[in-house]
């Protein structure tokens, strides 16, 4: 008798099994065996016939919408800040500069005779800065001199002889031409002696002496460098959205580096903007009677233009929008959210002064971040604790 092999033990042990599991009739789903578990368990009544699972009414049914609480709204602090009259500051950054500045050069080549100035020096338009050796120079002069002399002598004694008709008219005016011509040598020996100088074109301060008495200079060669400090200028770069309000003769404050405060004019407004950073080049003329007040100082620029009416705020209270605009979010009357933006006045150190607030706006002065424009919110008075610490002090740095 031949042996059975151990996987068709296996396979018949199997099929047992699974004969047994039909004949117990429970292979339905595991949902549909739970029901019929439920209701089987129950006796059906006398007469009636057993309802099938989808005649149950459709109350024992969950109802997600009633199931949902709703969102409740969110709380933000809003106050509605005292508005006031405010005059528009510009801020920009600037340097200080010399009126005017002039590189004096020789005209002729020479060796330096005479310099009379000294780095530091105050001098007058005119003063003689420096002055070449011109030896020949000054004999033509002195002799050109000498021979205008002798022309004037003998035209006056050409016109006596004219008047009693001892001389005839043309040597009359041979001597005219003559003293004219004497006139006009004399003029070029004193231009050329001239060309030996150099002196100063406007009042100011020499700042700068590169060269030696005694030494050499060619023609061009720079001999000193004048300055012009009464005004001084300070300048400074104003953006294309602020030059709207600024005129010239404005007043404007500048405070320079090391804490001088001093008042000035708007003398200049560039009407050409830079290609590189489209601002506007604007001069401002500070009286500088004393010199005190050097070129080249860092500078704060402030331009003072026509009040306005506006608000003072915090800056913890600016945010921006969707559009990446700053401004400020408040409640309107439907207690919604809107975004306005902000035109700023003034940034003063107790905060920052803005313009452009509907005067019915409540301000969000908490919880501004969590809020976008629509959103429909529970607005409450900001507590007198936030209201002292956001708009008192601010008010207060105004008075």
């Amino acid at each position: 008798m031949p042996k059975i092999r151990f996987h068709k033990l296996a396979a018949i042990a199997v099929l047992i099994g699974f004969g047994a599991w039909m004949g117990t009739g429970e292979f339905s789903s595991v949902g549909s065996a739970a029901n019929k578990s439920v209701t089987t368990d129950k006796p059906a009544d006398a007469g009636k016939p057993a309802q099938p699972d989808a005649a149950k009414p459709e109350a024992a049914k969950p109802e997600t919408a009633q199931a949902e609480p709703k969102a409740a709204l969110r709380t933000v602090a809003v106050v509605t800040p005292p508005r006031k009259t405010f005059a528009r500051a510009i801020r920009i950054s600037g340097l200080t500069e010399a009126d005017k500045r002039a590189v004096l050069a020789t005209r002729v080549a020479g060796v330096i005779e005479k310099l009379p100035v000294k780095q530091g020096d105050r001098v007058k338009t005119g003063d003689l800065v420096m002055m070449l050796a011109a030896e020949e120079k000054i004999s033509n002069v002195e002799n050109a001199r000498q021979l205008l002399a002798q022309r004037k002598a003998e035209l006056d004694a050409a016109e006596r002889l004219a008047k009693t008709g001892n001389l005839p008219k043309l040597q009359l005016d041979t001597a005219r031409s003559n003293l004219t011509q004497a006139q006009s040598q004399l003029d070029t020996a004193q231009a050329e002696l001239d060309r030996n100088e150099v002196k100063a074109p406007f009042d100011g301060v020499i700042d700068r002496i590169p060269v030696e008495l005694g030494s050499s200079v060619m023609q061009g060669g720079e001999v000193a460098t004048i300055l012009k400090l009464d005004p001084v200028i300070a300048r400074g770069e104003i953006s294309e959205r602020d030059l709207r309000y600024v005129k010239i003769g404005d007043e404007a404050d500048v405070r320079l580096v090391n804490d001088q405060k001093v008042t000035g004019t708007v003398r200049y407004i560039s009407r050409d903007a830079s290609a590189q950073t489209r601002t506007f080049r604007v001069e401002v003329a500070i009286p500088n009677g004393d010199g005190s007040i050097p070129a080249g100082m860092t500078a704060e620029i402030t331009l003072s233009a026509e009040p306005t009416n506006a608000v003072m705020l915090p800056r913890s209270v600016v945010t921006l929008g969707d559009k990446g605009d700053l401004g400020i979010r408040a409640v309107g009357k439907d207690d919604k959210v809107a975004f306005f933006p902000i035109d700023l006045v003034d940034d003063t150190p107790h905060g920052l002064v803005l313009g452009g607030i509907p005067e019915d706006a409540r301000i969000i002065v908490a919880g501004q971040e969590l809020v976008k424009e629509g959103d429909v919110v529970k607005p409450v008075e900001a507590d007198q604790a936030t209201i002292r610490k956001l708009i008192g002090e601010a008010a207060a740095g105004t008075q």
